[in-house]
């Protein structure tokens, strides 16, 4: 609008883009690319504010009437007590879910914070106030071990649990299909089967994705629409400073777990060098022996001419020879899927003690017997990477460990490994993280969730984003917007991005 362009003195956008390409000076240059991060952080924050607008307005969401009785009730059957932060968090997700309009709430927390049992709440909440409950996750293992975990939570309550995946197929998942459109079953847990055309829900209320990133925004937007525009609270372990998730999604209102559950036993991380390698294989036997289980990573599936790194395949092989009296697996990404779960379900049995492999176990599965995890060229891998690797142990009731094995060659290797062993604080470690990386990598990476810009920096232009947002707030505030002709062009581009179907960008 040409008020905000005023406001700024911001250049035409003609000129702007030919300053960027040939620019007089470095001075011009920069002021082109102020321009054009401006226009790109705006119509981004237009689109949320929008969004949020439309949302607000839309009074017909599901009105949960679940009473504070009902509630206290499942929550004194848990096996444990819920930390401040998850007390302050269940509060957030009821009253979002007591209103006319759609939650539509983000919930971030370190690996390990809690976040599933406030799924279990959310859910609970649902089915007790009349309607069904949807929990989509990326993997069949993992469904697995939530309809598990979900059914012993609700069984004395009499709430049904069924489980949708690839692998549910003939009688059984035409039984379910059914239980699941005459409102017999109460919640169904799956994968993105969930989201298949056949499948319909009496009176879908609530669905909540776990790792948000693992799912596009059109896959989550196909299961809301198979309910009367229910709630929806979406899951990430990947850590954000609060601020910046806050501005980044701003679609959505953001909820923190910021302490760990009672109980929970800190793991302890080491760094050595690979000299060391011999100590660590005494460890792993060490664990082992004592019925436990091990990680280790490793950052490529085969041999490579120019990278002097570990391989899984290679490494498979010498642990084959190390521990011959244990069963070694092999895990990576060129395997099928059907044969990743079918290692990750040998692993969690413990038919497999030692299991080599790639990132691919990122984001896996609960064993509560794996306590020890073993990062092979550990300075090869992001700072958040480790973290995420590292949170695969330290999820039963035994001490556990990561070993690093690295010899960093750069200063930022070096840093990487000194504050993994200084601290296992997810928003920390994303802290430094932001700090060593600079603004422009950190969240390149798909993983976070976060959308990507062509010339903005979502670290670096904050301060613009923050801007953005304020100006798009303020312009979608104002009843001019929606009639004035002055904006019809960015009501086109809105029109143009979906905004008003009701899911964004779909």
């Amino acid at each position: 609008p040409e008020e905000l362009l005023r406001k700024y003195h911001l250049m035409p956008r003609k000129k702007a883009i030919a300053t960027i390409h040939q620019p007089q000076d470095t001075g011009e240059g920069q002021q082109g690319r102020e321009r054009m991060v401006y226009e790109e952080l705006f119509l981004f924050q237009l689109k949320m504010q929008a969004f949020r607008a439309l949302n607000r307005e839309r009074m017909d969401g599901v009105v949960h009437t679940v009473d504070n009785k009902t509630m206290r009730e499942f929550v004194r059957s848990l096996p444990f007590e819920l930390t401040d932060a998850q007390k302050k968090v269940e509060l957030e997700i009821l009253q979002d879910m007591r209103s006319p309009h759609c939650m539509n709430r983000l919930l971030q927390g370190d690996v390990g914070s809690g976040k599933t049992v406030l799924a279990a709440i959310a859910l609970y909440a649902s089915v007790r106030s009349g309607y069904q409950g949807a929990l989509m996750v990326p993997t069949e293992i993992l469904a697995e071990q939530h309809t598990r975990s979900l059914q012993k939570l609700f069984e004395p309550f009499g709430i049904t649990v069924g489980l949708l995946t690839g692998s549910v197929t003939g009688r059984k998942r035409k039984d379910l299909l059914a239980s699941l459109q005459m409102g017999l079953t109460d919640i169904v847990v799956g994968t993105h089967a969930l989201i298949q055309e056949d499948v319909f829900f009496r009176k879908l209320g609530v669905v909540v994705t776990d790792e948000q990133h693992r799912f596009g925004v059109n896959q989550r937007g196909i299961l809301r629409r198979k309910g009367y525009n229910p709630d929806v609270l979406t899951m990430t372990a990947t850590p954000i400073p609060r601020t910046l998730a806050i501005t980044a999604f701003g679609d959505m209102d953001v909820s923190t777990l910021s302490e760990r559950p009672k109980g929970r036993i800190p793991i302890t991380t080491y760094w050595v060098k690979h000299n060391m390698l011999d100590r660590v294989l005494g460890f792993i036997a060490r664990e082992v022996d004592q019925g436990r289980q091990a990680y280790l990573i490793c950052p490529l599936i085969e041999e490579s001419d120019k990278l002097d790194v570990q391989n899984a395949i290679d490494l498979h092989v010498q642990m084959q020879q190390a521990f011959p009296s244990y069963k070694v697996g092999l895990l990576h990404g060129r395997m099928t899927p059907a044969e990743k779960e079918e290692v990750m379900r040998a692993f969690y049995e413990n038919e497999v003690q030692l299991l080599v492999s790639t990132t691919v176990v990122e984001v896996g599965v609960d064993v509560p017997n794996a306590t020890l995890m073993v990062i092979m060229d550990a300075d090869r891998f992001g700072l958040s990477q480790l973290h995420q690797l590292r949170g695969r142990v330290g999820r039963g009731e035994h001490a556990s460990y990561c070993v690093l094995i690295a010899d960093p060659k750069s200063e930022v290797g070096q840093e990487r490994m000194n504050v993994m062993t200084e601290t296992d604080d997810g928003f920390e470690v994303s802290r430094r993280d932001l700090d060593l990386r600079g603004p422009g990598d950190f969240f390149g990476t798909k993983q976070s969730g976060l959308p990507e810009f062509r010339l903005a920096d979502m670290v670096s232009d904050f301060a613009v984003l923050e801007q953005a947002r304020d100006d798009a707030a303020r312009l979608v505030a104002d009843p001019a917007f929606w009639t004035s002709p002055a904006y019809g062009p960015l009501r086109d581009y809105l029109q143009q991005e979906q905004i008003f179907q009701g899911d964004l960008v779909d």
